[in-house]
């Protein structure tokens, strides 16, 4: 038994879509969330920035006494996991659960990624993908304009620019065949509805926050790690940039109202 809130970041609001996970899995659980809205997005900085980034992000969690983090981003998934890896806390990305979910579900041997620039740069999930099936097929695409996209709010299926956007990538991959589609970035699956029409029935869609937040909520459980009977849950959300877009935003992927609260991360996450 551990009362400790889980420990939850991204660089923006893409990883609320973990969170959502989280609360359905782990109703109970208390959770601390970072969102760097204020250096998003990650995707198209060096992998030094992201790294550090991604350092200052852990640490700000593990100040909040956190028994697990989850790097629900990407981006940090697949460039800064040894950092995570040397917390003195369990640590989980979205890289390795996700990659195992789409050789599942890839009936045709044939997966399709799609992440930021700095994911798909790095060859993480393709890398992960032929370890677990030497056998499959990956196509990958990077979208750096979905994004911007979500954060910016452009996320109705019916809206005419994320239909466009999502057109212009996903041809090639659609093109290709592939039986499943890695939304490996945690803000894709806000637009999935948008991504769905264009890769047609034919692709399973596989949405990485939910499957690093299954194998989270697993991990707890089967390690004694879950909160004790009777706990109230708790649950704090940290923003570097305007708290009350955040909130408006915040609403739309949970589906209830939450509140974030302003802090500089460069300076240790002071408000």
């Amino acid at each position: 038994m551990d009362n400790r809130p889980i420990g939850v970041f991204d660089s923006g609001l893409g990883g609320l879509t973990a969170v959502k996970e989280l609360e359905k899995a782990l109703p109970q659980e208390s959770l601390v969330y970072f969102g760097d809205t204020g250096r998003v997005p990650y995707g198209s900085r060096s992998r030094e920035t992201v790294r550090r980034y991604a350092r200052e992000d852990m640490n700000f969690l593990m100040k909040h006494d956190v028994k697990a983090v989850l790097a629900a981003c990407g981006t940090v998934s697949s460039t800064a996991a040894d950092i995570g890896a040397a917390l003195p806390v369990p640590y989980f990305d979205v890289v390795t659960p996700t990659a195992r979910a789409a050789a599942h579900a890839a009936r045709n041997g044939k997966v399709g990624v799609i992440g930021t620039s700095a994911t798909i740069h790095s060859g993480a999930y393709t890398r992960a993908l032929l370890e677990i099936d030497p056998a499959l097929s990956v196509y990958s695409q990077a979208c750096p304009l979905f994004v911007p996209l979500v954060e910016s709010g452009f996320v109705s299926p019916e809206d005419p620019v994320a239909r466009l956007v999502a057109e212009r990538y996903l041809a090639p991959l659609r093109e290709a065949g592939v039986g499943a589609l890695i939304l490996g970035c945690t803000h894709y699956p806000i637009i999935r509805e948008t991504i769905g029409a264009v890769m047609g029935p034919g692709a399973v869609l596989v949405d990485s926050g939910k499957e690093a937040a299954l194998v989270l909520a697993a991990f707890l459980e089967t390690h004694g790690l879950l909160c004790g009977p009777g706990q109230t849950r708790e649950a704090e959300y940290y923003v570097t940039d305007a708290p009350e877009n955040f909130g408006a935003i915040a609403e739309l992927f949970l589906g209830h109202n939450v509140e974030g609260r302003r802090i500089d991360i460069e300076s240790g996450g002071q408000p």
